[in-house]
């Protein structure tokens, strides 16, 4: 079972940019709850509640218990809004849930025991993360907080796909339901080849070699003698 997580919050009755400027001087985000067919909620949190959550996946992947003013309600974040450069968070949305419907939402990938594979010990293999999360459907109490991906035995050459994925019960990736073309790479082990500027030096090295190789013979193995200097 999925774990929950509460998030304290107040209601609030004033609207409006100024309102909101005002609630974030006062160290509020300012928040709106909709959906499930009820009325927009205006809510303020705490911004450094916001502010300790959002460093967690689970805050953004989760169904949340917002607390507004004692009554719990199951929400999901949809939306926020944050400072270009300060560490401050300027707005929030939440989407109310009902635990009888699938939601969709995107779960982060957690990629384990990569440093362990063949591939990771392969000189001049680069192994790629085309996805970090991943979009699933399913109820609500199912909902995990992330997949594991366990790349321990990834080699040289591996593609993992999205139906490789091994997922919770009840848990369904909506965009294998569309067909192969959208069975995608997660996961890429791919030999990365040397450069033309690479190639174009090994092979001036190699000639110089095979041209002091050859030298070499023509003077019974003994190295080329230096040209003498010009006498005046």
């Amino acid at each position: 079972m999925a774990k929950t997580h509460e998030i304290k919050a107040q209601s609030r009755k004033d609207g409006g940019k100024g309102a909101s400027r005002r609630l974030r001087h006062a160290n509020f985000v300012p928040a709106v709850v909709y959906g499930a067919g009820q009325d927009p909620e205006n809510i303020q949190i705490v911004h450094n509640t916001i502010l300790l959550a959002a460093k967690h996946e689970w805050f953004f992947s989760s169904i949340l218990d917002l607390n507004v003013d004692g009554k719990v309600q199951k929400v999901l974040v949809r939306d926020w809004q944050k400072h270009p450069f300060k560490q401050l968070m300027m707005h929030m949305d939440f989407l109310r849930v009902d635990e009888n419907q699938a939601v969709r939402i995107n779960v982060p990938l957690h990629f384990l025991n990569q440093e362990k594979s063949p591939a990771a010990k392969t000189s001049g293999v680069v192994v790629s993360h085309n996805l970090t999360e991943v979009e699933v459907i399913c109820l609500p109490k199912h909902l995990p907080e992330f997949i594991e991906l366990d790349l321990a035995e990834l080699k040289e050459g591996d593609i993992i796909h999205l139906s490789q994925l091994t997922l919770p019960a009840n848990v369904e990736i909506p965009a294998l339901q569309l067909g192969e073309a959208h069975d995608i790479a997660v996961v890429t082990a791919t030999v990365v080849k040397e450069s033309a500027a690479d190639v174009a030096e090994d092979a001036a090295a190699e000639a110089e070699a095979e041209a002091a190789k050859a030298a070499a013979a023509k003077s019974g193995g003994k190295p080329a003698a230096k040209p003498a200097a010009d006498k005046k």
